[in-house]
């Protein structure tokens, strides 16, 4: 114990390396990850705190679990978590990998950090804190960063599964390439921050996950990846189709005044500017990989539920439809104030593709943009232009009535339609600064 007391005491990354080597070394020495995977789940200690699992997995699926070998890059809100879950599942062997220390800002979505932590490797501070979990874990902790030159270091050893928990677009695309031609099994983390609906958040293969044009981020990763390696597809990838409700902050140095953030950055090309960020979420991001990765590794089979994406094509068409309408209701299109993108926004955010009368949860998954065809965007309030904050997206029946009606109608007799639509519409005028 003396050895992991004095991580956090380190003031280099040299210090904190050779400590690692060191506790590694002791830990790894002479031990067989397969045979040893069994004769611990024997052990009356392990057995019962892996007792949950063993009755979920059985036996011989929790071995497999208990001698994967898995690796952790980006240790952050998201990694922290992953990591804290797959040791807590039994993972036999962690490579921990995060070239930044703790600081008091991580504390609010960090999973084991305290105090006590700040300043210490964000590696050697999990792998200190792991070490009072589950210590039969062989937990390597290297304070690195990623890249070409650290690359064999990190990848090598054969891991059943890497987790790209980087908040760094250069890197990720680095380390993602690298899995990809190394034959790597990895599951990689999109940006955590900004968001709050945890039921938003999705597992699907990098095609299916960033078709989205608001999300610019996002968009930059699949860019990147298909020009730079040609990859368009093949990776599992975590992300949440809630749009972020919060914006980069400006950067702000020493005097208070917005200077140039690359003015300040230890590491080129790493943001300096802060993104809001809701502890929960990443910690939900870190829970979601780690039981996807321990299911895939137990060879338990779990049926993601599956990701709908409209083709733009369909965007398109409401788009024009609604155009159309202006033309034939008021004679002109000039109060038409969206674009193609922004009706995505409207049909996906807003009304998630369904009619905003429709109050039953029946048509979800594909079976809910089978009724696009039936579908238009009209204006709420018909005094208003048509706006982000103005448009419900209703049946062609349900359009023709509401046409004919008024808001103060629709208020005396459907006080519970009016506050719903009112409240939706309010957040999309939150959203965009309305």
């Amino acid at each position: 114990m003396q050895l992991f007391r004095k991580v956090g005491k380190l003031q280099t990354i040299r210090e904190a390396n050779e400590l690692n080597d060191l506790m590694s070394h002791k830990l790894l020495e002479d031990v067989n990850p397969c045979e040893a995977s069994r004769s611990l789940l024997m052990d009356e200690i392990v057995s019962e705190q892996l007792t949950r699992n063993i009755q979920f997995f059985g036996l011989e699926h929790q071995a497999k679990v208990t001698s994967s070998y898995v690796v952790v890059i980006g240790l952050g809100g998201v990694g922290s978590h992953a990591a804290s879950m797959l040791l807590r599942s039994g993972v036999g062997r962690l490579l921990l990998v995060d070239f930044d220390q703790v600081s008091v800002s991580s504390l609010n979505r960090h999973s084991v950090a305290t105090r006590e932590d700040v300043g210490t490797p964000k590696a050697s501070c999990l792998k200190k804190h792991f070490a009072a979990i589950f210590p039969e874990c062989h937990v390597d902790a290297r304070v690195l960063l990623f890249d070409s030159s650290s690359e064999d270091e990190i990848l090598s050893g054969h891991p059943d599964f890497v987790l790209d928990c980087i908040d760094n677009i250069d890197t990720k695309v680095s380390l993602l390439a690298a899995c990809v031609r190394r034959g790597l099994k990895v599951l990689s983390a999109t940006g955590a921050g900004a968001r709050a609906d945890p039921t938003r958040i999705r597992v699907a293969d990098l095609k299916e996950s960033i078709n989205d044009p608001l999300s610019r981020t996002v968009k930059s990763y699949k860019h990147r990846l298909k020009r730079d390696y040609g990859i368009e597809g093949g990776i599992s990838v975590v992300f949440s189709l809630e749009k972020p409700k919060a914006k980069l902050l400006p950067f702000k140095g020493p005097s208070g005044e917005a200077e140039n953030p690359s003015d300040y950055q230890i590491v080129p090309g790493f943001r300096v500017r802060i993104i809001p960020v809701l502890g929960t979420i990443p910690a939900i991001f870190g829970q979601v990989m780690a039981s996807y990765v321990v299911t895939q590794l137990a060879g338990v089979r779990v049926h993601m539920e599956p990701v709908v994406n409209i083709d733009i094509d369909h965007y398109r068409v409401l788009h024009q439809r609604l155009i159309e309408h202006e033309e034939l209701q008021y004679g002109t299109t000039m109060q038409v104030q969206v674009d193609v993108a922004e009706v995505m926004y409207i049909v996906k955010e807003l009304w998630h593709g369904r009619s905003a009368r429709d109050e039953s949860p029946k048509e979800v998954g594909r079976a809910m943009w089978r009724s696009v065809n039936e579908l238009i965007l009209i204006r709420w309030d018909h005094t208003k232009p048509a706006c982000m904050s103005n448009l419900i997206l209703l049946r062609f029946k349900e359009a023709d009535e509401h046409e004919s009606s008024s808001l103060e109608v629709i208020r005396e007799n459907e006080p519970e339609f009016f506050a719903k639509v009112t409240s939706v519409l309010k957040r999309a005028a939150l959203d965009f600064g309305l």
